[in-house]
Protein backbone atom coordinates (compact mmCIF):
# COMPACT_ATOMS: atom_id res chain seq x y z
CA UNK A 1 0.00 0.00 0.00
CA UNK A 2 1.31 3.50 -0.77
CA UNK A 3 0.16 6.54 0.71
CA UNK A 4 -0.65 10.00 -1.99
CA UNK A 5 0.08 13.70 -1.29
CA UNK A 6 -0.90 16.42 -3.35
CA UNK A 7 1.54 19.52 -3.11
CA UNK A 8 1.17 23.02 -4.62
CA UNK A 9 4.68 24.54 -5.41
CA UNK A 10 4.53 28.31 -7.63
CA UNK A 11 7.74 30.68 -7.50
CA UNK A 12 8.85 33.87 -9.57
CA UNK A 13 11.62 32.11 -11.92
CA UNK A 14 12.42 28.47 -12.97
CA UNK A 15 15.42 26.83 -14.58
CA UNK A 16 15.06 22.43 -15.39
CA UNK A 17 17.87 22.42 -17.74
CA UNK A 18 17.66 20.48 -20.84
CA UNK A 19 20.78 18.19 -20.83
CA UNK A 20 22.30 18.81 -23.98
CA UNK A 21 22.25 22.56 -23.80
CA UNK A 22 24.20 23.59 -20.93
CA UNK A 23 26.51 26.15 -22.18
CA UNK A 24 23.62 28.17 -22.49
CA UNK A 25 21.07 26.99 -20.41
CA UNK A 26 17.92 26.37 -21.38
CA UNK A 27 14.99 25.23 -19.58
CA UNK A 28 12.04 22.42 -20.20
CA UNK A 29 8.65 24.03 -20.78
CA UNK A 30 7.68 22.33 -17.48
CA UNK A 31 9.20 20.94 -14.16
CA UNK A 32 10.53 17.34 -14.33
CA UNK A 33 9.53 14.45 -12.39
CA UNK A 34 13.30 14.53 -11.10
CA UNK A 35 13.11 18.55 -9.90
CA UNK A 36 9.91 17.70 -8.55
CA UNK A 37 11.10 14.41 -6.53
CA UNK A 38 13.84 17.14 -5.34
CA UNK A 39 11.05 19.43 -3.76
CA UNK A 40 9.64 16.60 -1.68
CA UNK A 41 13.11 15.24 -0.39
CA UNK A 42 14.06 18.77 0.54
CA UNK A 43 10.71 19.03 2.92
CA UNK A 44 10.90 15.47 4.11
CA UNK A 45 13.28 12.74 3.68
CA UNK A 46 13.86 9.53 5.30
CA UNK A 47 15.83 6.49 3.73
CA UNK A 48 12.58 4.50 5.27
CA UNK A 49 10.11 6.24 2.11
CA UNK A 50 11.21 6.74 -1.55
CA UNK A 51 9.12 9.10 -3.13
CA UNK A 52 7.14 8.31 -6.77
CA UNK A 53 6.26 11.43 -8.79
CA UNK A 54 2.85 9.75 -10.38
CA UNK A 55 1.56 13.55 -12.05
CA UNK A 56 2.52 17.13 -12.14
CA UNK A 57 -0.55 19.51 -12.94
CA UNK A 58 1.02 22.71 -14.73
CA UNK A 59 -1.21 25.47 -13.32
CA UNK A 60 0.14 28.61 -15.30
CA UNK A 61 1.09 29.59 -18.82
CA UNK A 62 4.49 28.42 -20.17
CA UNK A 63 6.27 31.91 -20.49
CA UNK A 64 10.16 32.12 -21.55
CA UNK A 65 12.17 35.28 -20.15
CA UNK A 66 15.81 34.79 -21.32
CA UNK A 67 18.30 36.93 -18.32
CA UNK A 68 22.25 36.92 -18.13
CA UNK A 69 23.64 36.04 -14.83
CA UNK A 70 27.08 35.68 -13.15
CA UNK A 71 28.74 32.03 -12.73
CA UNK A 72 31.63 30.53 -11.86
CA UNK A 73 33.48 28.99 -14.30
CA UNK A 74 35.16 26.00 -12.42
CA UNK A 75 34.09 24.17 -9.34
CA UNK A 76 36.11 24.92 -5.72
CA UNK A 77 38.91 21.64 -5.57
CA UNK A 78 38.58 20.29 -1.73
CA UNK A 79 42.04 19.41 -1.05
CA UNK A 80 41.83 17.14 2.03
CA UNK A 81 45.47 17.95 3.27
CA UNK A 82 44.14 21.90 3.04
CA UNK A 83 41.13 20.99 5.23
CA UNK A 84 43.27 18.86 7.95
CA UNK A 85 45.90 21.97 7.82
CA UNK A 86 42.89 24.90 8.66
CA UNK A 87 43.16 25.84 5.20
CA UNK A 88 40.06 28.14 3.86
CA UNK A 89 38.68 26.34 0.99
CA UNK A 90 37.22 29.36 -1.17
CA UNK A 91 37.27 30.32 -4.61
CA UNK A 92 37.08 34.29 -5.72
CA UNK A 93 34.72 35.21 -7.83
CA UNK A 94 37.09 38.37 -9.60
CA UNK A 95 38.95 35.18 -10.50
CA UNK A 96 36.74 33.17 -12.25
CA UNK A 97 33.59 34.96 -13.66
CA UNK A 98 31.79 34.49 -16.80
CA UNK A 99 28.11 35.59 -17.73
CA UNK A 100 26.14 32.91 -19.36
CA UNK A 101 22.89 33.05 -20.60
CA UNK A 102 19.65 31.42 -19.86
CA UNK A 103 16.49 30.72 -20.90
CA UNK A 104 14.15 30.48 -17.74
CA UNK A 105 10.41 29.82 -17.41
CA UNK A 106 8.49 33.13 -15.55
CA UNK A 107 5.75 33.00 -12.84
CA UNK A 108 5.59 29.07 -12.34
CA UNK A 109 3.22 27.46 -10.68
CA UNK A 110 2.81 23.24 -10.51
CA UNK A 111 0.52 20.40 -8.59
CA UNK A 112 2.54 17.69 -7.52
CA UNK A 113 1.10 14.31 -7.26
CA UNK A 114 3.07 11.80 -5.78
CA UNK A 115 3.23 9.28 -3.33
CA UNK A 116 5.86 6.93 -1.24
CA UNK A 117 7.21 3.50 -1.12
CA UNK A 118 8.75 2.01 1.70
CA UNK A 119 12.35 0.36 1.26
CA UNK A 120 11.97 -2.08 3.86
CA UNK A 121 9.38 -3.56 5.68
CA UNK A 122 9.19 -3.07 9.37
CA UNK A 123 7.62 0.36 9.07
CA UNK A 124 4.47 3.18 9.59
CA UNK A 125 2.97 4.15 6.00
CA UNK A 126 0.53 6.52 8.31
CA UNK A 127 3.51 8.15 10.52
CA UNK A 128 5.58 9.30 7.45
CA UNK A 129 2.43 10.64 5.96
CA UNK A 130 1.37 12.48 9.10
CA UNK A 131 5.07 13.79 9.38
CA UNK A 132 5.26 15.17 5.99
CA UNK A 133 1.48 17.05 5.92
CA UNK A 134 2.26 18.24 9.14
CA UNK A 135 6.13 19.84 8.01
CA UNK A 136 4.06 21.35 4.70
CA UNK A 137 1.49 22.93 6.64
CA UNK A 138 3.94 24.82 9.02
CA UNK A 139 6.64 25.70 5.88
CA UNK A 140 8.89 23.10 7.40
CA UNK A 141 11.74 21.80 5.19
CA UNK A 142 15.57 19.98 5.70
CA UNK A 143 16.81 22.65 3.34
CA UNK A 144 14.88 25.14 0.82
CA UNK A 145 13.64 23.98 -2.39
CA UNK A 146 14.11 25.58 -5.77
CA UNK A 147 13.15 25.52 -9.12
CA UNK A 148 16.33 23.58 -10.78
CA UNK A 149 18.72 26.79 -9.48
CA UNK A 150 18.71 27.56 -5.95
CA UNK A 151 18.83 31.00 -6.26
CA UNK A 152 14.98 30.25 -7.80
CA UNK A 153 13.22 29.04 -4.65
CA UNK A 154 9.67 27.73 -4.15
CA UNK A 155 6.90 28.37 -2.11
CA UNK A 156 4.49 25.41 -1.28
CA UNK A 157 1.20 24.60 0.53
CA UNK A 158 -0.31 20.98 0.96
CA UNK A 159 -3.36 21.20 -1.39
CA UNK A 160 -6.46 18.77 -1.09
CA UNK A 161 -8.24 19.83 -4.14
CA UNK A 162 -6.59 20.09 -7.57
CA UNK A 163 -7.08 23.52 -9.22
CA UNK A 164 -7.66 23.95 -12.83
CA UNK A 165 -5.43 24.23 -15.35
CA UNK A 166 -5.63 26.86 -18.36
CA UNK A 167 -4.59 24.21 -20.83
CA UNK A 168 -6.60 21.87 -23.24
CA UNK A 169 -6.28 19.14 -25.56
CA UNK A 170 -2.86 17.35 -25.92
CA UNK A 171 0.58 18.54 -26.28
CA UNK A 172 3.78 17.04 -26.95
CA UNK A 173 6.76 18.19 -25.27
CA UNK A 174 9.34 15.53 -26.25
CA UNK A 175 11.82 13.54 -24.50
CA UNK A 176 12.37 14.89 -20.95
CA UNK A 177 14.38 13.76 -18.46
CA UNK A 178 12.38 11.35 -15.85
CA UNK A 179 15.03 11.02 -13.17
CA UNK A 180 18.77 10.13 -12.59
CA UNK A 181 19.12 6.43 -11.70
CA UNK A 182 21.83 6.75 -8.97
CA UNK A 183 21.93 3.10 -7.94
CA UNK A 184 23.18 2.28 -12.10
CA UNK A 185 26.35 4.28 -12.21
CA UNK A 186 24.31 7.61 -12.47
CA UNK A 187 22.35 6.66 -15.90
CA UNK A 188 20.22 9.38 -16.80
CA UNK A 189 16.16 8.10 -17.67
CA UNK A 190 14.23 9.64 -19.74
CA UNK A 191 10.30 9.46 -21.16
CA UNK A 192 8.06 11.19 -23.89
CA UNK A 193 6.36 13.70 -22.05
CA UNK A 194 2.68 14.64 -23.07
CA UNK A 195 0.28 16.97 -21.09
CA UNK A 196 -3.04 16.41 -21.26
CA UNK A 197 -5.13 18.64 -20.42
CA UNK A 198 -2.33 20.43 -18.70
CA UNK A 199 -1.77 17.36 -16.82
CA UNK A 200 1.62 15.41 -17.15
CA UNK A 201 1.39 11.74 -16.73
CA UNK A 202 4.75 10.63 -14.87
CA UNK A 203 4.71 6.85 -14.58
CA UNK A 204 5.00 6.00 -18.31
CA UNK A 205 7.69 4.01 -19.53
CA UNK A 206 11.23 5.08 -18.84
CA UNK A 207 14.65 4.80 -21.55
CA UNK A 208 18.32 5.13 -20.28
Amino acid sequence: MSYGIKLKVWGDYALFTRPEMKVERVSYDVMTPSAARGILEAIYWKPAILWVIDRIHVLRPVRFENIRRNELANRVAVNKRDMDEGKPVCRYIEDDRQQRASMVLRDVAYLIEAHFELTGSDDDQGKHLAIFERRVKKGQCFHRPYFGCREFPVNFEWCDEIPATPFSGEQNLGYMLHDIDFANDMTPRFFRAVMQDGIINCRQEVVS
